[in-house]
């Protein structure tokens, strides 16, 4: 996917005002509008001019693309950071989009940052007068996740300053972590949203789970890559082998092969039922960098009847 410079498409600099920035995009949209425009390719003219402007017009949205930097160039090959969206917080719900042009026919750029999925999509407001939700992506260690905490977290909201520029409002919020939570799990504050004459909105926080060195997660599900030696696959042993809860002894079955799974019932994050843990095994050859370890491999070679690719 390529990036799009929404400034360079409109012609204007970063720090353009409100203002400013909607009279460009009229004068671009009467120019590129398909129903009068001679231009040669008018209507893909336009689309842009669109999307540009839809990014850049809205305080939230022009915050957050901000953030990307101004070391991209417009046709770019460009993949969303890991973390893009983390710990920004944006308005959920119709004032947050309102006016917005039909998004369907954007580019596959604008909907890998802003559509589905992303901490701009819509959602109604509180019922009865009640403030907007607010949304934010938190990221969370798989420790913290499997045995809950207490965590203190920062959150910007991007807002309009009284010149019209985007600035970012920082504040602190303590957060009851649950043990168990997973991936995508939403954890709500309530009254955290905007005020509203009914009340004030909650705060979603949007769970995502940080990579771990030795855990993969599926769910409530965690997989694990365990390094054998080719006598305890072969012959079977009890090794101790790491989970989330701490380390435990696992039986290793005679004969075992590389790539095997064995499953730990409920070793996995906690919840009703908790998740499973699996052990792949990876059979890891010791080293020939002695005599004594070449003599050793020699003798295998000569003594033992095994063909590995005998089945080919």
């Amino acid at each position: 996917m390529e990036y799009r410079d929404y400034y360079k498409i409109l012609g204007v600099p970063r720090g353009v005002t409100p203002d400013e920035l909607k009279k460009t995009y009229r004068k671009l949209a009467r120019r590129y509008h398909p129903d009068v425009s001679k231009e040669k390719n008018a209507e893909a003219k336009f689309k842009e001019v669109q999307e540009a402007y839809e990014v850049l017009r809205d305080p939230e949205k022009r915050a957050a693309y901000d953030q990307l930097g101004a070391d991209y160039r417009g046709g770019q090959q460009f993949r969303p950071p890991p973390d893009w969206g983390n710990n920004f917080e944006f308005r959920r719900g119709p004032r947050a989009r309102r006016g917005a042009a039909d998004d369907s026919g954007f580019s596959d750029f604008f909907s890998s940052l802003f559509g589905e999925g992303s901490p701009f999509e819509g959602g109604g407001p509180g019922a009865r007068g009640r403030g907007d939700d607010h949304r934010a992506r938190i990221e969370l260690t798989l420790e913290d996740a499997f045995h809950g905490a207490t965590r203190q977290i920062s959150l910007q909201h991007p807002e309009l300053d009284g010149e019209g520029q985007v600035a970012l409002r920082s504040r602190e919020l303590k957060v009851q972590i649950p043990a168990g939570v997973t991936e995508g799990r939403t954890i709500r504050l309530a009254g955290q949203g905007s005020a509203g004459p009914g009340g004030a909105g909650d705060l979603l926080l949007e769970v995502h789970l940080a990579p771990h060195r030795l855990f993969k997660v599926d769910g409530r599900d965690v997989s694990l890559e365990l390094p054998v030696a080719p006598w305890e696959a072969a012959l079977g042993a009890t090794v101790s082998t790491p989970t989330l809860g701490g380390p435990v002894e696992l039986r290793i079955p005679a004969g075992a092969r590389a790539g095997q799974k064995l499953r730990l019932r409920g070793r996995g994050l906690p919840g009703d039922p908790a998740g499973d843990q699996y052990v792949v095994l990876k059979i890891v050859l010791p080293p020939a960098d002695d005599e004594r370890a070449k003599a050793l491999y020699e003798r295998m070679r000569e003594e033992l009847p095994f063909d590995p690719r005998a089945e080919l």
